[in-house]
């Protein structure tokens, strides 16, 4: 079992940036490719960005590429996501997730076996 801790949400102005991070408690976490993923109020679950197990393959959603950024360091067992030119529409709770089955991560959340409780980001205009 993975546990995961998501950190690093707040509020911030447009046009700002924050640096999200997840912490996870399994050793092997170096064997896991690890996704981002939003949810605001009234909307589903999407996919944000996903990243292998190391590190060399990354992949983002159309709506934040160029202005995120997904790395890890296994020696740390976290993930990141750094967030930049934030906009009003990015305001969501944000949840880390780790893949077993899919080596360069999945868009799709249920393919994702483990999830964390979130963190909220609210970006005001």
């Amino acid at each position: 079992q993975v546990q995961l801790v998501e950190s690093g949400g707040g509020l911030v102005q447009a046009g700002g940036s924050l640096r999200l991070s997840c912490a996870a408690s399994e050793r092997t976490f170096s064997s896991y490719a690890m996704g981002w993923f939003r949810q605001a109020p009234g909307k589903e679950r999407e996919f944000v960005a996903s990243i292998n197990w190391s590190g060399v393959n990354t992949y983002y959603a159309d709506s934040v590429k160029g202005r995120f950024s997904i790395s890890r360091d296994n020696t740390k067992n976290t993930v990141f996501l750094q967030m930049n030119s934030l906009k009003p529409e990015d305001t969501a709770v944000y949840y880390c997730a780790a893949n077993r089955n899919y080596a360069f991560g999945s868009a799709t959340a249920g393919t994702y076996d483990y999830w964390g409780q979130g963190t909220q980001v609210t970006v005001s205009s």
